[in-house]
């Protein structure tokens, strides 16, 4: 009976008239995951290697919410209401269909395999035709898996707001990082001469639009594109994004009018990026109302914005249990009635960002927090009025808002995540939080405050000493970034040996050197003093022994 109750409810929002090429957008859940087409012993036919990868570095068991959506139930519900597949949700265990007679989803009530319906879209013209059933995961199995204003143009002042550069610096690019970008669209991305070194290097692993079901994304709106420049911008001398050697996969979760189903799409790039085996997500989106006929309550901030309610808000923290970064928006709605920060910046795990000026003034409609449970929300702020960003066209200009702050951070935990090594979401988050300028006294505005990612380095204290980026294992130093004149070498070397040290300036001029005699199977570290306290900035440190070389960057703060 509680389904026929309900779908008299979806009626009392329905449209009354009735026009040929409509589609109605019905979110069904199911029970369990009977007919499932994967199974737990062979993870690699709905996983990426790379998603695999990434579960067991971090010692993620895979589990039944990895396993997709049963397809029996799909078929089912799809023959029953001649309706067409939209997107569905492993983590939730959801499909969403699209009906031209609503009336056909009465034919869904009482199954029992069925838990729940939600009415959450009407379009007047068809969205998409698509008939035929091909899951998110089977089409992933087909997916290809510094430091100065010269260097970085106009986005210096983003950069130096942060001490990015300071992860440049050490060769820490994003080399190896894989980050997805959920918007509204791309349209230029393709065309935009800031892009090049992303597509000529074969760095662009994957698109889709799971508005249209279509891989075609750039189109639409051009708010991905000045999200993703912020991030994979290259173009030394002139604009430098903040990871520019990262990999990305573009995913448009967005379409008009503001409807629920937005929520449900969002949760479909999620789990798109997760198969795919992305490190960090970058959102710029987020929700509180939608237009009508959906009530203005559908989603109010008590009691559905407590970090674990809202569907986007589960769909990300699901994405951090998988150990994936969620790094989304706080919202721009700070100055208005709605005041408060959107979903799923809400969320439990994400990492939520708001936006500052070059003053570091909050701007005025950053969303507040905290959540409902009283969380911290924002977690931090990143420059997001005026930001650089791309536009269409091949155009350089600047925006404002959360949206523009949020890829920002993004980029730039991908950095620190490429030094850190196989530290969890939750750690890397932890760092970026207590690197901020307001730690010790977060608000509700600004958070933790504007962080610090040469802090972050040093607080993640690393077991191991950090990959060096231009030489080899055999020495490593750290702490990288030092301070005063102490820094220790690892040095791992089976023979009896003599190791030339020589320390120079970014000049090359050579300042200090001395000789290190080593013994036989020799692994422990070696205290190094310099004479005098040098001057903070970057220094090569040359390391020559007989069958042996290498070069290390180092950071004196």
């Amino acid at each position: 009976m509680r389904y026929v109750a309900f779908c008299l409810f979806f009626f009392s929002l329905l449209p009354l008239h009735k026009v040929q090429a409509q589609q109605y957008a019905f979110a069904v859940s199911f029970t369990d995951k009977m007919g499932t087409t994967g199974t737990l012993a062979n993870p690699s036919t709905y996983l990426s290697q790379r998603a695999i990868n990434r579960r067991t570095a971090q010692g993620i068991t895979i589990d039944s919410t990895d396993l997709p959506v049963s397809k029996i139930y799909i078929d089912s519900i799809l023959k029953l209401t001649n309706g067409i597949y939209h997107v569905s949700s492993k983590w939730l265990n959801y499909c969403v269909i699209l009906l031209s007679d609503s009336n056909a989803i009465l034919t869904l009530q009482n199954k029992s395999f069925i838990s729940d319906i939600h009415y959450i879209a009407y379009y007047s013209a068809y969205l998409h035709h698509k008939t035929a059933h091909q899951g998110a995961d089977a089409r992933l199995a087909q997916a290809k898996t510094s430091g100065s204003a010269a260097y970085y143009g106009v986005t210096y002042s983003e950069t130096a707001m942060l001490k990015g550069d300071c992860l440049h610096d050490l060769g820490y690019k994003g080399e190896g990082k894989l980050i997805a970008v959920l918007d509204a669209g791309f349209t230029g991305t393709d065309t935009h001469p800031g892009f090049d070194s992303m597509y000529q290097a074969g760095r662009l692993l994957d698109t889709h639009n799971f508005a249209y079901d279509t891989d075609y994304v750039y189109s639409y709106n051009s708010h991905g594109t000045s999200c993703l420049s912020t991030m994979a911008g290259n173009v030394p001398g002139t604009f430098v994004g903040t990871a520019p050697h990262a990999s990305y996969a573009l995913y448009v979760t967005e379409d008009v009018p503001e409807q629920p189903i937005k929520m449900y799409n969002l949760v479909a790039g999620t789990e798109r990026a997760d198969s795919l085996g992305a490190d960090v997500i970058s959102c710029s989106l987020g929700y509180d109302i939608f237009d009508s006929p959906w009530p203005a309550n559908y989603l109010t901030y008590n009691p559905y914005f407590d970090g674990k309610t809202t569907v986007p808000a589960k769909g990300v923290n699901m994405a951090t249990q998988k150990g994936i970064l969620f790094v989304t928006s706080a919202g721009n709605d700070g100055a208005s009635s709605w005041y408060y920060m959107l979903t799923p910046g809400d969320a439990d795990s994400a990492l939520t960002i708001g936006a500052v000026d070059i003053s570091l003034l909050p701007y005025v409609a950053s969303g507040h927090g905290p959540n409902l449970a009283g969380q911290i929300k924002p977690d931090v702020c990143a420059m997001g009025v005026s930001a650089n960003v791309f536009y269409d066209g091949g155009i350089y200009g600047s925006g404002t808002g959360t949206s523009f702050a949020t890829p920002q951070i993004a980029g730039w935990a991908a950095c620190l995540w490429q030094y850190a090594g196989n530290v969890s979401p939750h750690r890397l988050r932890a760092v970026i939080d207590s690197s901020g300028s307001l730690h010790a006294n977060p608000d509700n505005q600004l958070g933790y405050g504007i962080p610090n990612f040469c802090s972050a380095l040093q607080l993640l204290n690393v077991r191991d000493t950090p990959k060096n980026p231009m030489g080899s294992d055999w020495i490593k130093a750290g702490p990288n970034p030092f301070t005063g004149t102490f820094f220790t070498l690892h040095v791992y070397l089976k023979l009896e040996e003599d190791v030339q040290l020589s320390l120079c300036n970014v000049e090359g001029k050579i300042i200090w050197q001395n000789t290190l005699h080593l013994y036989s199977g020799y692994n422990s570290p070696v205290n190094i003093n310099l004479p005098y306290a040098l001057p903070a900035g970057i220094y090569i440190l040359k390391a020559n022994a007989p069958d042996a070389n290498a070069v290390i960057r180092l950071l004196k703060m």
